[in-house]
């Protein structure tokens, strides 16, 4: 059996709830989630950039994919 313990503002039988109710929710847990510091990106001298080299596998399924995506 399975014991549902609902805590928010949204009423019992809607468990969904509405916008107001989700602003609320997410404005109350926003104080549990930070977000990582930025980290700059590593710059690479294009004299070290020598090319790519991709399996015959790969190579295959990616020509065997469409322009748009599949």
């Amino acid at each position: 059996m399975t014991n549902l313990k609902v805590h928010g503002t949204a009423p019992l039988g809607d468990l969904e709830g509405d916008l107001a109710s989700l602003r609320g929710d997410c404005a109350r847990m926003a104080g549990h989630w930070s977000a990582p510091a930025p980290v700059p990106p590593l710059h690479v001298s294009p004299s070290l950039i020598h090319g790519v080299t991709v399996p015959p596998a790969s190579a295959r399924l990616l020509d065997a994919m469409s322009d748009y995506g599949d």
